[in-house]
């Protein structure tokens, strides 16, 4: 293919296990909270597990990360974490296969779980399968990017077949998020509360998409995954060939004082009694635990005492941005848990005769990214070329506007909308087709902007940092869908206000992002002058430390993967 013609052969090898992993994470994501409503849980709860779930596989690659540049080197890293996840689907096959009906009046009308059917051994192994994913993904996630990089020479780090190779890569990732709620959508459609069991066809299309990865990865990696003077990448650190060493005279480090660390870990503690006093299940000591790593670790990290004041300025905006994400990313994440919920029940997804099934909704977003992302990359350059281009804090606060105006969008459709009615599937696709907008104008912006700000010693562990605040927006995700009408419910209230209709819930991640994205349009300015280590005194002057300007490397642009 000329598409990876003047690459090194081992980049399409990367592709090909990429798009096969991702392909098994969004198929089984794509019905996940499907199957827990069918026969488990209420949806409320359902929700909650979902938000752990997805916030756990936002932590987990920090682990991983480490183990693999200390001791087992990327390619193993890659291949546990391959079979790990391929028997954690294997896992989520078993449970739906061994499964019992326990709904036996339409959860729409108010039907829900009866507690006298015994389905104890289907909720052990989904778990532990979940369990199995979760830890599986860490080893697996932040491995295999990385080795696109290391498939050029270390010492051309301006060639710009790394970054269009990055471009290639990520396709790879768009492209199995597309496949994947097609077909374990079609393979699962007739899975429902009346046949909870069907949902193991989409498990097992999920197993063998990731089995299939793993078996390819192993044929070729000792062929394909050489260097440009034909040495094996991706071995354990003391196997791997020695890079060369930087001509650039190293900086003496000094260290810190280890009273900081306990401190941040008494923090974080003290945070984890705090956040989980009100607990009332496992879902709730997660969301506390990840609510407080989440500030712990930022907290540890700004305390080094290598940092000159220009530094920690810019490490200031990432963690200001970060917490804009978390608002972002808790809204937007409603696509897996409460928009699927609604799809499903509320949606009229009829075409003629027939009826178009829930998990592609979720296959909307990826292919839009594909269609949409070259076209915003044209327009920030041109915009660039005319000087008017948006600093990133900007576009940031644009892609929660945007996120903001998606929201309003269903919110109009679904206004009025009684329990036993449904509204049209175009006001879904429409919110979906704007967000994907709203994403491009955030998630790549906001890794370039961690990337560029972080002082290049603390590059892995501030983007860790950035995915941390991921983590923490889908357990706030969770815990927010839990606020979506139900049938037969009394009314709910966040912040004292009654969420009683469908509007109502939309219009509270309308309402959320909307005042964001103005808190973050106002601030700005002050953001633009931190990221170039300078700040604004009372009287207005500006103070900035003899650092060098701010250089804007060219890194690709990337979706969460």
């Amino acid at each position: 293919m000329k598409l990876f013609s003047k690459h090194p052969k081992g980049l399409g090898l990367l592709f090909f296990t990429e798009m096969a992993e991702r392909f098994s994470y969004y198929g089984m994501r794509s019905l996940f909270v499907l199957y827990l409503v069918a026969v488990f849980f209420n949806s409320d709860l359902s929700t909650q597990i979902y938000g752990s779930y997805s916030g756990l596989v936002y932590l987990t690659p920090l682990l991983g990360g480490w183990l693999a540049s200390r001791y087992w080197g990327t390619r193993r890293s890659v291949i546990v974490g391959a079979v790990v996840m391929s028997i954690g689907n294997l896992l989520m096959f078993a449970s739906a296969c061994l499964v019992k009906q326990s709904i036996f009046t339409d959860p729409a009308l108010g039907g829900s779980v009866n507690t006298g059917v015994d389905n104890t051994l289907s909720i052990f192994l989904m778990f532990t399968g979940l369990a199995v994913l979760i830890v599986g993904n860490g080893f697996f996630k932040p491995n295999l990017a990385s080795m696109v990089g290391d498939l050029y020479p270390a010492e051309e780090l301006t060639d710009s077949r790394r970054d269009a190779a990055y471009t290639i890569y990520y396709m790879g990732v768009n492209i199995g998020a597309f496949l994947a709620p097609l077909i374990c959508g079609f393979a699962s459609s007739d899975g429902n509360w009346m046949n909870p069991g069907a949902f193991k066809w989409a498990f097992l299309c999920s197993a063998i998409a990731m089995l299939l990865g793993l078996l390819v990865f192993v044929m070729f990696k000792n062929k394909m995954l050489v260097s440009a003077d034909g040495k094996q990448l991706g071995l354990p650190p003391k196997a791997a060939p020695k890079k060369q060493e930087s001509t650039k005279q190293e900086v003496a480090l000094v260290k810190n004082s280890p009273w900081m660390l306990v401190l941040s870990l008494a923090l974080g503690v003290v945070l984890f009694v705090l956040f989980s006093m009100d607990a009332t299940n496992f879902n709730d000591y997660i969301t506390a635990a990840v609510y407080s790593v989440s500030i712990a670790l930022p907290v540890y990290i700004i305390s080094d005492r290598n940092l000159n004041r220009s530094e920690k300025l810019k490490i200031g905006v990432i963690y200001i941005i970060a917490v804009f994400v978390v608002f972002f990313w808790a809204a937007y994440e409603q696509a897996g848990s409460s928009l699927t919920i609604f799809a499903e029940r509320q949606c009229d997804r009829s075409i003629g005769s027939w009826q178009m099934p829930t998990a592609w909704f979720q296959s909307i977003n990826p292919i839009a990214i594909v269609v949409l992302a070259p076209i915003m990359a044209i327009m920030w350059e041109k915009l660039a070329m005319r000087k008017i281009e948006p600093s990133s804090p900007v576009k940031q606060a644009l892609g929660l506007l945007l996120l903001s105006l998606g929201y309003v969008v269903i919110a109009y459709g679904t206004y009025g909308l009684s329990d036993n009615m449904k509204a049209s599937m175009w006001w879904l696709i429409i919110l979906n087709l704007i967000h994907t907008v709203a994403e491009l104008c955030l998630s790549p912006i906001g890794q370039s902007m961690v990337y560029k700000l972080s002082p290049s010693r603390m590059v892995s562990l501030l983007m860790g940092v950035w995915f941390m605040s991921s983590a923490a927006s889908n357990v706030l995700a969770g815990s927010l869908a839990t606020l979506l009408p139900q049938a037969g419910q009394a009314s709910k209230y966040f912040l004292g206000i009654e969420i009683a209709t469908l509007s109502d819930f939309f219009l509270i991640f309308a309402g959320m992002s909307g005042i964001a994205a103005v808190i973050l349009f106002a601030i700005s300015p002050m953001l633009k002058k931190m990221m170039e280590g300078k700040t604004v005194s009372i009287l207005g002057k500006e103070h900035k430390d003899k650092e060098e300007e701010l250089i804007e490397p060219t890194i690709p642009s990337i979706m969460p993967a």
